[in-house]
């Protein structure tokens, strides 16, 4: 069995991101999703609209998605890898790079985003229209 890891999080979920959630699953039989926990989005100074129970339980209703797990750090990508079994790890391709030490554990492949939908794009276009 084929493992595949990817990570977000996840938060006003749009057809990007069930485009790759596809994509990640069709590179192998079972896909995990690192899904970054409310804690560790303050620390990257993102505020997400849902809460992490809400996210988890939207990303585990998606039929691509197998198994969800809390990311709480950076640094816990190569203890998942390890852990979880991974042969592949996929980010999107705005983050090509900056994953490559995993390299040594899994392959890594980082596939292009969904050209025309974002969810910064999505919240400047609703803060433009409620403050426009």
């Amino acid at each position: 069995m084929r493992k595949v890891l990817t990570y977000g999080t996840f938060d006003l979920l749009h057809w990007g991101h069930i485009n790759l959630l596809k994509r990640a699953k069709d590179l192998g039989d079972y896909l995990i999703v690192g899904l970054s926990g409310d804690e560790f989005n303050a620390i990257k100074n993102k505020k997400s609209y849902h809460s992490f129970d809400n996210r988890k339980m939207i990303l585990e209703s998606i039929r691509y998605v197998d198994e969800v797990i809390e990311e709480k750090s950076w640094d816990q990508k190569v203890r998942d890898v390890v852990d979880h079994n991974v042969d592949i790890f996929v980010m999107g391709d705005d983050w090509e790079g900056k994953f490559d030490f995993l390299k040594d554990y899994c392959e890594v492949i980082y596939l292009p985003r969904t050209i025309g939908i974002s969810t910064s794009q999505i919240k400047k276009d609703l803060f433009s229209v409620n403050n426009g």
